[in-house]
């Protein structure tokens, strides 16, 4: 948690409008399917998840001391992520369907998170955040496995363009792309793509 008793300048940031959806890849013979893709917002207490992410880049904090309700304290919270996941074999819908045994399983080792606008506008650092790269280390079976990951970084809110939203009444809509990457226990690599629409600004507290 980080601290801010300054603001920067105003800037004017255009909305767009945003989709979402996955695509599943790999070469083994099971693959993953993404049972639901949610955003939870970032604050002491933090929110529910939600297919739709409200990103607050500033929040101001009223405890603990010196933060007050008549001092409050601005301060930037990251915001996460939450994915149900389960493994699928690739030949489920033969007339011998099987299910995944335990070299099926999928391990996720990291993921890399883009954002875009849906008006075309995705220089990063201008018009959307930086790309980034987490790590993870989740095992997903056939039955649901639901994991948490880092969306959108504490330090996202402090770089150009959400910065300048702390004194904007803009809001900027874009769609954050999360690609997983992992392998099976046969060391087959797979990956999975996932979208959720973020909607960032100044929202009351």
């Amino acid at each position: 948690m980080q601290l801010l008793f300054r603001f920067g300048v105003v800037a004017t940031l255009a909305v767009a409008s945003a989709s979402c959806g996955s695509v599943a890849e790999g070469s083994g013979p099971s693959f993953l399917v993404i049972d639901s893709l949610t955003g939870i917002r970032g604050n002491v207490n933090p929110g529910t998840p939600s297919t739709t992410l409200t990103s607050d880049v500033i929040t101001n904090v009223i405890s603990p001391a010196p933060c007050s309700a008549t001092a409050p304290c601005p301060t930037i919270f990251g915001d996460s992520g939450e994915a149900v996941m389960r493994v699928v074999m690739k030949d489920a819908g033969s007339a011998n369907p099987s299910s995944a045994s335990p070299l099926n399983h999928i391990t996720i080792e990291r993921y890399h998170v883009q954002y875009f606008r849906a008006d075309g506008r995705n220089t990063p650092g201008v018009d959307v955040p930086y790309d980034f790269d987490g790590a993870l280390r989740v095992t997903i079976q056939d039955a649901p496995t639901t994991f948490g990951f880092q969306l959108v970084r504490n330090q996202a809110k402090d770089e150009a363009p959400l910065v300048f939203l702390r004194s904007n009444a803009a809001i900027v809509t874009a769609i954050a792309k999360i690609t997983f990457f992992g392998r099976d226990q046969n060391g087959n690599e797979i990956s999975i793509v996932g979208e959720i629409t973020i909607n960032f600004g100044n929202f009351g507290d």
